[in-house]
């Protein structure tokens, strides 16, 4: 079992009973980087995970250039949805070669789509859904000169703003 599967599996599930009503909340901190951008309803984040560097921190990076909103580097807090950053960690994205940078962050952001930073195997890809996060997920190669452009669409057609004929996206 990968190291990844392992933290996920530590993922705490507290109870607590208010006004007569169970309320299940899901809290997890995952090795991941997290940007969003501006949607109709607020703003809409993408998660991006993947082995330890494949680029998940230079895709945030090459995404806030873009004029996307960094939400969270290296770890990601995850509270019923809601994406942020550990406190000691809120606003610093690290650049390999460079260094740790302190960069403009949003506190949180809505999870809409997950994203795998890896070589992806298929051109056409069935739709998905990731079994942890109950997201989309679809797989994308950080190298790859059209990224940013790739996770923009991806979210887009996520949110439902974007049709596709055939794909990752298709209902």
């Amino acid at each position: 079992m990968t190291k990844f599967l392992l933290r996920l599996k530590l993922c705490m599930k507290q109870r607590f009973r208010y006004a007569e009503k169970f309320v299940t909340i899901k809290l997890m901190r995952v090795h991941a980087s997290c940007v969003a951008r501006a949607g109709p309803d607020g703003f809409d984040a993408v998660l991006l995970l993947g082995q330890a560097g494949v680029g998940k921190s230079d895709m945030s990076l090459r995404l806030i250039h873009a004029g996307w909103s960094l939400v969270a580097d290296d770890q990601v807090v995850i509270e019923n949805g809601i994406a942020s950053a550990p406190a000691k960690l809120a606003g610093i994205l690290e650049v390999r070669g460079l260094g740790l940078f302190r960069l403009p962050f949003l506190k949180s952001a809505a999870l809409r789509l997950v994203i795998r930073l890896a070589m992806p195997l298929e051109r056409l890809p069935e739709p998905r859904r990731d079994p942890v996060f109950d997201l989309p997920v679809v797989t994308i190669d950080a190298g790859a000169i059209s990224a940013v452009e790739r996770v923009t669409l991806a979210l887009q057609a996520s949110c439902g703003r974007l049709s596709q004929v055939a794909g990752a996206f298709v209902m």
